[in-house]
């Protein structure tokens, strides 16, 4: 995410110049869907890193014809969707930029255009079948409501920051009248600019909503948002430009900072961050590996629930990415989300072995999945002793010890 900064730095540098490249750099840093997904272990980050990358690149077109900028640009952009698939709709905006900048400079810009096309396609070409895959089985890969006006109007004005905004902005309206120096403003912009970092900011953020509040593909998550932060920080610095004398704009980013930073470090809420498996799966690890105890684990991806768990290995499955990085050691049964049919199929089976080798297992679920939890204690009450060992960030870890005369009672000796 450094990286991503860096080259949103860059790009304002070279649309605004220095101070207002210093001034987006930080609006985007202090963004909370940033920071969100800055401590998460996902590939939104990388996306952003490619994203900002591109927007880089392109800004530097604008003076230069150079055939690798147009690979690069190309090659950047798919990059963007191989992080994540719905950030192809940051696509749209960056053609418009791409002849944004390109306004008035009509030598080789078709060229670089097909050039960047051509780079595109060839490095878009490995993500295809999964692309297709996507909208076929769209339906299975939503798990979100529909989007309010209120989400959207935050993600453009997090709270905080048109508080801040609007203060400084009332400041340098009653200035003036007790000084009359620096009421110049300090930069000249042109349309193309101000083009550039709506497309940005607008574009993609429009057709996540728009699709979400439309049809029932709601995928207007706090993640997927990400996608248009860097347009909109580029807006915000543009609007944060206009303040003067320039000890306002130093303001208004002092200000930002010092806020953002009480919340997140001396407020505990400030710094929830949803929910992680890691101290679920580490008590997990501690308690299973002394006698190598198996784990039912429920999936939190709601594709879940529309594959097949059988041939699933957990802790290599897209299902299970938290065993990537968070390891267990013992056996690892992967069930779906929901408790749907093949989850008590899964489930089932499971118990019966257990309880005929009379051994001890333990479950670990999401809050979607306590169905599950609560269906396989009801399923095994006869011959297991159910013991909750606590809820850490929402993952629930349950452990089924065997009754001690339930081998007797297997075994048919009284």
């Amino acid at each position: 995410m450094l990286l991503a900064v860096y080259f949103l730095y860059r790009a304002a540098q070279e649309l605004f110049g220095r101070e207002i490249g210093l001034i987006t750099a930080v609006v985007f840093s202090l963004h909370p869907i940033v920071i969100f997904a800055a401590i998460d272990v996902r590939p939104y980050a990388f996306g952003a890193l490619a994203t900002n990358a591109a927007i880089f690149i392109l800004v530097r077109m604008r003076h230069n014809n150079s055939k690798r900028l147009a690979v690069f640009l190309g090659f950047s952009a798919a990059c963007i969707v191989w992080f994540h698939y719905l950030f192809i709709v940051i696509l749209p905006a960056l053609v418009v930029c791409f002849f944004a900048v390109k306004i008035r400079r009509h030598k080789g810009v078709w060229k670089q255009f097909g050039i960047a096309l051509v780079a595109f396609h060839i490095a878009f070409a490995p993500v295809i079948p999964g692309f297709i895959s996507l909208f076929r089985n769209s339906k299975s890969h939503v798990f979100e409501s529909a989007p309010t006006a209120q989400e959207f109007i935050w993600t453009l004005a997090p709270s905080l920051l048109m508080i801040i905004f609007g203060s400084v902005a009332l400041i340098a309206i009653v200035l003036p009248t007790f000084s009359k120096k620096g009421n110049r403003v300090p930069f000249s912009f042109e349309g193309w600019q101000l083009l550039v970092c709506a497309s940005l900011a607008f574009i993609p953020i429009l057709v996540l909503f728009g699709v979400s509040a439309t049809t029932p593909l709601h995928v207007f998550t706090y993640r997927h948002r990400l996608i248009a932060v860097p347009g909109i920080s580029l807006c915000w610095a543009y609007a944060v430009s206009f303040f003067r004398p320039s000890f306002l704009r130093i303001l208004f980013c002092t200000v930002l900072v010092v806020s953002m930073t009480l919340i997140y470090f001396s407020n505990p809420l400030g710094r929830c961050h949803l929910y992680s498996w890691k101290n679920a799966l580490a008590v997990v690890q501690e308690s299973a590996s002394m006698d190598n105890s198996p784990v039912i684990i429920c999936s939190d991806f709601v594709e879940a629930d529309y594959a097949s768990m059988s041939p699933v290995n957990a802790k290599d499955s897209f299902y299970f990415t938290q065993l990537s990085y968070y390891k267990l050691t013992v056996p690892v049964i992967p069930m779906p989300r929901s408790l749907n049919d093949e989850a008590i199929r899964i489930g089932s089976r499971f118990v019966q072995e257990a309880t005929l080798k009379h051994m001890r297992f333990f479950a670990v679920a999401l809050t979607p999945s306590y169905r599950t939890v609560d269906w396989i204690t009801d399923s095994t009450v006869k011959s297991y002793s159910m013991r909750r060992l606590g809820i850490y960030d929402g993952v629930e870890v349950v452990e089924y010890d065997p009754h001690r005369d339930a081998g007797c009672r297997q075994k048919g000796i009284r």
